[in-house]
């Protein structure tokens, strides 16, 4: 299948640029770059409430729909950002996590976790594992429902989520409704076929998963690292698991929604086999955004909103 023409006119924009990819850059460089980009094609946010808090030293904001009732109690999705465990920010999925809320009828809190080469694994894990504690113990206070709460994350944010939902299960909670994987890293050795994909067909390349994974300096035989080789996928909760068919993580996106079928579980797995990596978050260039994360918003309200 061919890429999606906004796509191919967003990645014929930034080659006619010249601009040097992102693992030739510096770190500052290259977050620089990012997220002058982020700003670019990311669409205007949606009316909605916003506001910074703190989960036990982890900075995060927290969004509610703007006609929410301030005593309003509401089920949660707790988001973790990509950009590689290297970079990205809070407001780098600002609209996306407007969005969310307004469209879902829930609370979004987006976290801040901290980011290598400073922070090396497992600190950007540890900041992920924290904060699911913590919006527990401060449900009352942020008007949530700790019985309806989910977590997930776009590509390393994806990763995170993945690996925080093992280790909550191994640790005995607490109990989460639903994990949203967004074409997520799950196999840090780099072995499938789709990282053969040409540089030229994507925004991200197996060169930027190398650096990626340098300064992450986690080991990929580490199932921390790697959620896809853990000794078991049973017990999780359901996911809604999107790849993208030009991405280099799109074997191993699908090889986890296969393996948590395999151990029982629930999955909805959304293949857009005419995007690349990271689409979700350039609703301003690309048009196949917002459904996306209309598709991913209505999946959340099903899961949170309903009784079991």
């Amino acid at each position: 299948m061919a890429l999606d023409p906004d796509a191919r006119r967003l990645l014929d924009m930034a080659a006619s640029m010249g601009a040097p990819p992102l693992d030739a850059m510096s770190v500052p460089e290259a977050r620089a770059a990012v997220q002058a980009m982020t700003a670019m094609l990311q669409p205007p946010p949606v009316a909605h409430r916003m506001r910074a808090i703190d989960l036990g030293g982890v900075p995060a904001r927290i969004y509610r729909p703007a006609d929410a009732e301030n005593a309003a109690i509401l089920p949660a999705y707790i988001h973790l950002h990509g950009g590689g465990w290297v970079l990205g920010d809070l407001d780098g999925c600002h609209s996306f996590c407007a969005e969310i809320a307004a469209t879902a009828g829930i609370a979004v809190i987006a976290i801040d976790y901290r980011l290598a080469p400073e922070h090396p694994f497992p600190a950007g894990l540890t900041d992920s594992l924290t904060a699911v504690r913590v919006v527990v113990e401060q449900a009352a206070s942020l008007g949530i429902a700790p019985s309806r709460l989910s977590i997930g994350g776009d590509s390393a944010g994806g990763n995170l989520a993945a690996v925080t939902c093992l280790s909550l299960r191994d640790e005995g909670g607490p109990a989460l409704r639903a994990q949203v994987l967004l074409y997520p890293v799950t196999d840090l050795r780099m072995q499938t076929a789709s990282y053969a994909m040409p540089d030229g067909d994507g925004l991200l390349t197996a060169g930027m998963m190398r650096w990626f994974s340098d300064l992450y300096a986690g080991d990929a035989a580490d199932w921390r690292v790697s959620p896809l080789l853990a000794d078991s996928n049973a017990g999780l909760p359901p996911a809604y698991v999107i790849t993208c068919g030009f991405d280099p993580l799109r074997d191993e996106g699908r090889a986890y929604a296969a393996a948590l079928v395999q151990a029982g579980g629930a999955v909805t797995h959304v293949p857009y086999p005419d995007q690349f990596h990271g689409f979700l978050f350039m609703g301003a260039a690309i048009s196949a955004a917002g459904p996306a994360i209309a598709d991913v918003a209505g999946y959340l309200r099903r899961v949170l909103c309903t009784e079991v």
